[in-house]
């Protein structure tokens, strides 16, 4: 398999309620040739201290789109948070008009990211996370 003919993917994600890798998120990595393909599951994989997969694997020729899935619910659930909120983060929290937690403690409990790939590149796709909502973009 060649990279010229090929694209290759990589993630972190970076919870940004408390500032720090998110860590043990289970990942999946699935791949199809044009949009009126079947989706096919590539890999799974877990995300590490530095919140990274170090172990996705490589797309096949042909790839056109790619889907990674990312399970939050388990992680905001309190699997692999090492850090839960202060006293003063709670009290800020109480004070404002905000929604109460939920029992998941995430409003999204999957985040699901479709993006279209060009063989010969590499895309990075960070996921920058909390409870209540989440952004991607193309990193570098």
């Amino acid at each position: 398999m060649s990279t010229q003919t090929t694209a290759s993917v990589s993630t972190h994600i970076l919870d940004t309620s408390v500032g720090r890798p998110a860590r043990s998120v289970a990942v999946s990595l699935s791949a199809r040739g044009g949009s009126r393909e079947r989706w096919v599951v590539l890999g799974r994989s877990a995300t590490d201290a530095d919140g990274r997969c170090a172990d996705l694997p490589a797309l096949p020729e042909g790839t056109t789109h790619v889907r990674l899935d990312f399970e939050t619910e388990a992680y905001f659930h309190g699997h692999g948070r090492t850090q839960g909120p202060s006293h003063s983060q709670k009290q800020a929290e109480a004070q404002q008009d905000a929604p109460a937690p939920r029992d998941s403690g995430a409003f999204f409990p999957e985040v699901a990211i479709t993006f279209a790939v060009t063989a010969g590149e590499h895309f990075h796709v960070p996921l920058l996370l909390n409870p209540f909502g989440y952004s991607v973009y193309r990193g570098s």
